[in-house]
């Protein structure tokens, strides 16, 4: 009986949680199914780093950008540096990017520049968009759909967590929701709700570790094999068998980040 394949489309495996342990976390990630995994490079002074995590694991792909909360820290990123970043094979998207008003409201007007950034990058490479969305619903919707009128792109809003408004706007532009632990969390049933009545075939599934481990193992450090957890309440919100969700989850990956297909 083997064990459903499933990606862990959003993790940070260059943060210090995990240093010198890459090769035993991705045992333990295909131990659990967890057959992939997208490091996310989150300010882009540190793309080399992340870069040789994915060069050195087989298992193991990445994206590249600035972080919302780290815009106004960092260097404005450019289309051209995120295109040129975007040709190694194993760069598969383009983020992460957003918008976060729940810290970093100070920060509002550089982080929709570096937004318009990083999609005018996607558009052009073709990558999916990764976007972290917190405490800016209107906004968000309100740029993603602006954009798009003005040039198509591809898009999953990692860790989707926020409001039913929000998840409609972007699953209208033919986005894609990722489920983090956050939907597996017991007080989570109004996100559950969201994410149920999504079509299935929109649908992802991350750890975001080392934040946000799923019950059972909540409090602790979250690692890629956790994944599983998530995908296990995932099958439960949309009625399916395990290995159903798992191979939908898959297929949905793939059509997304083509480049990790």
């Amino acid at each position: 009986m083997t064990t459903p394949a499933i990606t862990d489309s959003h993790c940070h495996l260059d943060f210090p949680d995990f240093d010198g342990e890459h090769a035993a976390l991705i045992e333990r990630a295909a131990e659990a199914g967890v057959h992939r995994m997208v490091t996310i490079c989150t300010r882009l002074r540190l793309e080399p780093q992340v870069r040789a995590i994915a060069e050195a694991h087989a298992p193991v792909f990445y994206a590249a950008g600035t972080h919302p909360m780290s815009a106004g820290d960092e260097p404005m990123a450019t289309v051209d540096q995120l295109t040129e970043i975007a040709r190694h094979p194993k760069c598969v998207g383009i983020g992460e990017t957003g918008l976060d008003y729940h810290y970093t409201a100070e920060t509002k007007a550089t982080q929709q520049e570096s937004l318009a950034i990083h999609i005018e990058a996607a558009r052009q490479t073709g990558l999916p968009l990764v976007i972290h969305a917190r405490d800016a619903d209107d906004d968000m919707a309100r740029i993603l759909s602006e954009e798009h009128a003005a040039g198509p792109y591809t898009c999953v809003m990692h860790c989707f967590s926020s409001g039913r408004a929000l998840a409609e706007a972007a699953l209208g532009l033919g986005f894609y929701l990722s489920m983090s632990g956050i939907a597996a969390f017991p007080k989570s049933q109004e996100l559950r709700d969201i994410f149920a009545a999504a079509p299935v075939d929109r649908i992802l599934v991350e750890t975001d570790s080392p934040y946000l481990a799923p019950p059972p193992k909540r409090g602790k450090r979250n690692e890629p094999a956790y994944t599983a957890h998530t995908a296990r309440v995932g099958a439960e919100v949309f009625g399916l068998d395990y290995a159903d969700f798992a191979a939908q989850t898959e297929a949905n990956f793939n059509r997304l980040f083509v480049k990790a297909a």
